[in-house]
């Protein structure tokens, strides 16, 4: 099972080649073996920060959806589709403290997974475990028809 994880996580870094996922160096670190939950991290750089400083809170977004979508992701591909994709078509997020240096974690969990939508939970917090903020996705998986 071990195996199966690492090489699970490994293909999911390696799709990040080339995307903003990469860009912002997100890198995928913790993959239950339930595949329930999803675990990323993303150095914080003045490159993300506000004007005021301090991290945007957009970038928070994109780690939160980056790890959410790759949860379904996973999920899907376990169940041996072949040809799908996945959209997150809902995404927010309350955002409880203020942060302006270290690495993010986001820890995605899948709290309802449909055939069609996927509801995940994601929480980000920073490298002593304080919470930053709390997000919510919707994806949906569409299957093309041949």
């Amino acid at each position: 099972m071990r195996k199966k994880i690492q090489k699970l996580l490994n293909e999911l870094n390696d799709l990040k080649k080339n995307t903003l996922i990469n860009k912002m160096q997100i890198q995928f670190i913790f993959l239950s073996p339930k595949l329930d939950m999803l675990i990323a991290k993303m150095p914080i750089n003045h490159n993300l920060f506000q004007p005021f400083g301090y991290l945007h809170g957009g970038a928070i977004l994109i780690l939160s959806e980056s790890v959410g979508s790759s949860i379904s992701f996973i999920n899907i591909k376990n169940e041996k589709k072949d040809n799908f994709n996945i959209f997150s078509i809902e995404v927010s997020a309350n955002h409880v403290r203020s942060i302006k240096e270290g690495i993010l974690f986001a820890k995605a969990q899948i709290f309802h997974k449909g055939k069609t939508l996927h509801f995940i939970q994601v929480h980000v917090y920073d490298e002593k475990k304080n919470i930053i903020s709390f997000c919510k996705l919707t994806n949906i998986i569409i299957i093309p028809k041949k």
